[in-house]
């Protein structure tokens, strides 16, 4: 059953690239204690996901902050390499968390899965975002085939 409003958010290793190379990170580190923005996207480097849905959140990085969010984070089905050289090509910088989930492992858990296949992507994850407040889904948003309306910051803001 897909992930609801209210429920924990599962617990799983992604990987995020630092300057030794791709490091484990948990669902645990990422969420205890802390209000994240959180977005999934599903590709990097594609066209929605590079020209609005990860440009949304690092151009209002400061005004999810100002809302109470501690941190954003950015999700896809790649490996680490590839999400560590898209966030630098589009300045995530430290604003957004670039989180691989290589194998699908949180997309699968969080029942958030999209089949690619038809378009030689392989299974991915849809498009979506959530705010959750440590570790509890509060708010959660998933866009319907082949839209980008409510995983955006915008509206993100308006729900904090």
């Amino acid at each position: 059953m897909t992930i609801q409003e209210g429920d924990k958010i599962p617990s799983v290793s992604l990987k995020t690239m630092t300057s030794e190379g791709p490091k484990d990170i948990t669902t645990e580190e990422i969420f205890s204690g802390k209000t994240v923005a959180f977005f999934s996207v599903p590709g990097a480097f594609t066209p929605t996901c590079s020209a609005s849905h990860l440009p949304s959140y690092i151009n209002n990085a400061a005004a999810l902050r100002d809302k109470g969010v501690d941190s954003i984070v950015c999700m896809s089905v790649n490996d680490a390499f590839v999400m560590g050289a898209w966030g630098d090509s589009q300045g995530a910088g430290d604003d957004v968390l670039m989180l691989a989930d290589g194998n699908g492992d949180l997309a699968k858990a969080l029942d958030l899965e999209l089949d690619g296949s038809g378009f030689g992507l392989g299974m991915r994850s849809q498009r979506f975002s959530f705010i959750a407040k440590d570790g509890v889904v509060d708010t959660l948003n998933v866009e319907g085939p082949g839209e980008y309306k409510v995983s955006s910051a915008e509206h993100m803001l308006t729900q904090l």
